[in-house]
């Protein structure tokens, strides 16, 4: 969370006693959901006790991911979690913020390079192909219903003008294709069952 605010450094949001939050850039109430929204956005803030000027940020980061826990956006598995108190008052507590933090900024970085190979995880498989050729019939069978005369036109009911025959021709021609293919695609499929 390093992007720079609107202003120099980063946002000031004072909590007061009666557990309200105040944002001095923006000068109003806030909400914890605001908050959340400001750290998917990137944007920097530090939140201080209104009273004693107490940098509070680290708790209330921690009541955003308690609140979002109990929603049921559950992140945090219950095996990490027990290793995570075991930990405090451990001799190797003092190097568990260091090693999360450099896990989590290697996850960031590496986060784009993991959505696209997920992403291109079937970029080379039958079923990209498959996907391709269901777009073409889907979109063949949606031009032919926005066609004048065609399904849903109006002036249903009255006969269309006789089209040419080279049209007629290459309509015919055009549902044969896609029969065929059709029928291909539900050959792969029923081999990729098997």
């Amino acid at each position: 969370m390093k992007k720079a605010s609107a202003g120099t450094g980063p946002v000031i949001i004072k909590k007061y006693a009666n557990r309200r939050l105040y944002n001095t850039e923006t000068s109003s109430y806030i909400t914890l959901e605001h908050l959340a929204a400001m750290t998917r956005e990137g944007r920097d803030f530090k939140v201080i006790d209104a009273k004693s000027e107490d940098d509070i940020t680290h708790n209330v980061l921690t009541q955003i991911i308690m609140e979002e826990e109990q929603r049921g956006q559950t992140m945090l598995p219950v095996s990490f979690l027990r290793q995570l108190i075991a930990l405090y008052g451990d001799s190797m507590q003092a190097m568990v913020p260091g090693y999360l933090e450099a896990s989590m900024e290697s996850f960031r970085r590496n986060q784009e390079q993991f959505k696209s190979a997920v992403e291109g995880a079937f970029a080379n498989t039958p079923f990209a192909e498959i996907a391709k050729r269901n777009m073409a019939m889907f979109e063949a069978a949606a031009s032919a219903f926005k066609t004048p005369g065609g399904p849903g036109a109006p002036g249903i009911g009255v006969a269309p003008a006789a089209p040419a025959a080279a049209e007629t021709d290459a309509k015919d021609d055009e549902i044969a294709a896609l029969r065929a293919e059709l029928a291909k695609l539900h050959d792969k499929v029923e081999k990729l069952g098997k």
